[in-house]
């Protein structure tokens, strides 16, 4: 679903890509292409892990999901102004409930890894 977000993001609106990721010098950070290519070879790795049932691949996983907790404050905070933010108020939103979607899949992975171990049925 991140990829297919990314993708829709640079048809549909690459000034959000550009405003996100520029540097503070002003140049914008990475090609989308190249940036589309690097992220679909992540998740494809990533995907090999889960498939093959890989340890350190859950535990990333696993760290990332629970880190989405970090969007929420952020985003509500961009929202009311407090910090600065070049996005439009649609892709604050987005990342926000990006981050309660996040952190209750990583609560979900540890009640199952209480249950059956990384990776197992639960």
């Amino acid at each position: 679903m991140a990829w297919f977000a990314l993708l829709l993001i640079l048809r549909l609106a690459p000034a959000v890509y550009e405003s996100v990721l520029r540097l503070p010098d002003g140049d914008i950070g990475l090609n989308p292409v190249v940036f589309l290519m690097a992220l679909t070879a992540f998740l494809l790795l990533l995907g090999i892990g889960v498939l093959r049932r890989w340890r350190w691949t859950f535990w990333l996983v696993l760290v990332a999901f629970l880190s989405g907790i970090l969007r929420i404050p952020v985003s509500v905070l961009q929202l009311a102004g407090t910090i600065p933010s070049d996005a439009p108020s649609w892709y604050v939103m987005l990342q926000g409930g990006l981050g309660v979607a996040q952190f209750g899949i990583g609560l979900t992975m540890i009640a199952g890894y209480r249950r059956a171990g990384a990776w197992g049925r639960f």
